[in-house]
């Protein structure tokens, strides 16, 4: 297989893309923002005006290109109820929405230790377990259809082939729901009576099955083409550093969530206090990683992307200690609870100053991210902010090491769905650029801000 269309729906925007094994690109993509719904019974997720996008882009490519196979990337700590029909039982949860703090004290006493499961307590949904114990508390004659519990990305291989299956991607991605370890679902799954409802495991390297004949026809595309289930979004950006190249290495994922994982690191017991977690990679083997929300945190700093950073703008940052200190967002990252702030008067800042000190605002709290996880050997920055000079710069200066961005078009996560066509031995080329030298200056700034974090911390 050379040619796989990858539907992959991240948690701001979706998209459908054309990817090339051969080339190792995107060769032609459609794009559309990904829709909550804010409306009873909770806010919920656009299913139906994401299937009708991904419906007219998967046609639309098929009438310009060859395709040879479907794969799939979409966010995690999401799940899919559905009916027996294989219809929607319950809309699908936003995981921002805190409506399940009602339930919160009553599912602390019952969930999983960290030990088991590698899932930190996350705020709101975050964890997948108090999404479903909030749904089946607070809708009991709704919960009561449900027939099947399906992982978000699964759940649009069922769209395509009506096979319902699992994976452990999504799974393994802080839902409460999985022991790494053991490869099996944790004692709240069973606790809950919820194994039942819980599809065949699938094999993400093996399709689960063949594009239907009335979803061949509304596409244009051949009935019984192959489909894979796919992946969590973060972890297919790993796959295709897992299939290219050796340990040690750490993998940066962006986007609205920036997501850091050590492959071959130093040993280390991670943190849950400090958003740390064992997330569970293509092949089913848990992964030290942790994260925060980098793409949340620059637009709450109100960073101009487009803005042109002068080297009267570097050194009004750098000279002046002109520094965010964390955390933006506060629930979530290594600094949890902690309201972060300015150390100077941002809107005395130019726009070019600004987007300086956001960058180096985000490439210090990868530093932060990486070093709680062990990480060693370079860095590699997939996703939009692989584009960010300065956010790579700082990157580099923090750690101490090598600093390359995935060479996989703009997001790693496509190339990484595609890549499961490969199978379980298939090789990648890496193709990445290794970043220039960051400024000296850089060292000198992220020690300021490491003291003045932890004066700030007490």
């Amino acid at each position: 297989m050379r040619f796989i269309a990858v539907i992959d729906i991240g948690k701001t925007n979706a998209k459908v893309a054309l990817f090339d094994l051969v080339e190792g690109r995107e060769s032609d993509v459609r794009r559309a923002p990904n829709r909550v719904i804010d409306a009873p019974p909770y806010p919920h997720h656009d299913i139906d005006g994401l299937w009708r996008f991904i419906k007219e882009a998967l046609a639309d490519l098929a009438r310009n290109h060859q395709i040879e196979a479907i794969s799939i990337s979409a966010h995690g700590a999401s799940i899919i109820l559905m009916d027996d029909k294989g219809d929607l039982a319950l809309p699908m949860l936003d995981y921002e929405h805190h409506g399940l703090d009602e339930t919160a004290a009553d599912y602390d006493a019952i969930r999983p230790a960290f030990e088991e499961t590698g899932s930190p307590r996350l705020a709101a949904g975050l964890n997948v377990g108090a999404q479903l114990y909030w749904q089946q508390r607070r809708f009991p004659e709704d919960f009561a259809r449900v027939a099947t519990i399906i992982p978000y990305p699964q759940y649009w291989a069922f769209r395509l082939t009506g096979q319902r299956v699992s994976e452990m991607t999504s799974l393994g991605a802080h839902t409460d729901l999985w022991n790494p370890e053991k490869r099996d679902y944790s004692s709240l799954v069973d606790a809950m009576d919820w194994r039942r409802l819980m599809p065949p495991m699938s094999d993400a390297f093996e399709p689960v099955g063949g594009l239907t004949s009335e979803s061949a026809a509304e596409l244009g595309l051949a009935a019984g083409l192959p489909v894979f289930g796919g992946l969590h979004d973060s972890n297919a950006s790993l796959l295709t550093h897992l299939k290219a190249r050796s340990a040690p290495f750490s993998v940066v994922s962006t986007g609205t969530w920036v997501i850091c994982f050590a492959i071959g690191g130093r040993a280390i017991a991670l943190d849950p206090a400090r958003d740390t977690l064992m997330n569970v990679n293509a092949y089913g083997d848990p992964v030290p990683s942790s994260r925060f929300m980098g793409g949340r945190a620059f637009a709450a700093l109100g960073a101009d992307p487009q803005a042109e950073v002068t080297e009267d703008d570097k050194r009004a940052v750098l000279e002046g200690g002109v520094m965010f200190l964390p955390s933006e967002p506060v629930d979530t990252g290594p600094f949890i609870g902690r309201k972060g702030g300015w150390t100077h008067q941002a809107d005395a800042l130019t726009p070019g100053a600004r987007l300086y000190a956001a960058s180096l605002y985000l490439g210090l709290m990868t530093g932060v991210c990486l070093e709680l996880i062990g990480a060693d050997g370079p860095s590699i920055v997939e996703g939009p902010f692989s584009a960010n000079a300065h956010y790579l710069d700082m990157l580099g200066a923090v750690t101490g090491r090598a600093v390359e961005t995935g060479g996989a078009g703009a997001t790693g996560t496509s190339a990484g769905a595609a890549a499961l066509a490969l199978g379980r031995a298939g090789r990648m080329t890496a193709t990445g650029k290794t970043a220039t030298a960051p400024d000296p200056r850089l060292v000198d700034y992220a020690g300021r801000w490491r003291e003045s974090v932890d004066k700030a911390q007490g």
